[in-house]
């Protein structure tokens, strides 16, 4: 048995959306928080995308999904084992328009010969940390430091000067009154601008993730259960970026129409009943199928286009699968 965490919040629509496209035929009732899959060897949990990285790493879940975000603030030992490409945010620095302009390092500057505390707001404690700690002026003004990050429980950090609030929510509500900027994520800038904000920096970006528990890793079985798993959710990311097409060419035309097409190996070539006459099978990137649609023109006949449910790079993932073996040591 399996055991994987799913996260709720922002990225519950799309991860029930790429296990029903994965064939997993899920079954997600409203408020449950324990959905079922088809597969009888896997057992689904819905977290909180926060605490999934902690969980997978402490052993209770094999396997789970959630943002790079969180497992970059968390530092939790789990291995990446695939990049899901949804719920696409970017963690940013914000503040009120009498800031519009400014970088971190100005803001640094300008407080410090104020002599005023620079405070922060954010759900990413560490994150806004390192952030800071990395920049060339919090160096000069601060040398090693540490920000003070305080919650409700406990204070860490000497550096009283530059100060951390964690954030429970509605972050891009605090400013100006309890602190001067936020770290908060982003999709579209709508919240922030809404609540009077500019971006002022990018701090990060992330993606949804798939990651593993080091342990299950190096249990032979869990490992190649783990493997069906990536295998099929790799599948539906790679078909969002892949199209499937046949298409019919006479023979004097085959040679000029297959040296150009771009295939997962090679094109698949079937001679037809009708004497001259050749079927061409192939799956190819959405990008190319734009810069040859001038030679298919040209050449094919009887052109078909499929958008593909599954794309299974299985010799990819088998040699995957393979260098997971050491991946839990």
């Amino acid at each position: 048995m399996i055991r994987f965490a799913v996260p709720k919040g922002s990225l519950e629509a799309e991860t029930r959306a790429i296990l029903e496209r994965a064939w997993y035929g899920i079954v997600w009732p409203e408020r449950s928080y324990r959905p079922k899959v088809r597969d009888p060897e896997i057992e689904l949990k819905v977290l909180r995308p926060q605490e999934i990285p902690v969980y997978v790493a402490e052993g209770y879940y094999d396997i789970g999904i959630t943002g790079l975000d969180w497992v970059v603030e968390s530092d939790a030992d789990v291995v990446e084992l695939l990049d899901l490409e949804y719920g696409g945010v970017k963690l940013v620095l914000a503040a009120p328009p009498m800031f519009k302009g400014m970088s971190l390092s100005d803001l640094l500057v300008k407080f410090k010969e104020e002599g005023r505390c620079f405070r922060v707001s954010t759900e990413y404690p560490k994150i806004t940390r390192s952030y800071l700690m990395k920049n060339e002026s919090y160096k000069r003004l601060y040398g090693d430091e540490e920000p003070l990050i305080i919650t409700p429980w406990w204070k860490v950090g000497e550096n009283e000067m530059v100060r951390i609030f964690l954030s429970f929510g509605a972050t891009e509500a605090k400013p100006p009154e309890e602190v001067d900027a936020i770290v908060d994520a982003t999709r579209t800038g709508t919240t922030l601008r809404r609540n009077n904000l500019e971006q002022l920096e990018v701090v990060m970006e992330s993606t949804a993730r798939l990651i593993a528990n080091r342990d299950s890793l190096d249990d032979e079985a869990k490992r190649e259960k783990i493997y069906d798993v990536v295998s099929l959710l790799k599948g539906v990311v790679d078909s969002d970026k892949k199209l499937h097409i046949f298409l019919n060419v006479r023979e004097e035309n085959l040679g000029k129409l297959v040296s150009s097409l771009p295939a997962l190996k090679s094109p698949t070539v079937s001679k037809l009943s009708t004497e001259g006459w050749y079927s061409v099978n192939t799956v190819i990137g959405k990008d190319d199928f734009f810069k040859i649609l001038p030679l298919l023109r040209k050449f094919a006949q009887g052109l078909v286009v499929h958008k593909p449910d599954q794309i299974l790079p299985l010799e990819e993932i088998k040699d995957e699968s393979e260098e997971g073996k050491g991946k839990g040591a």
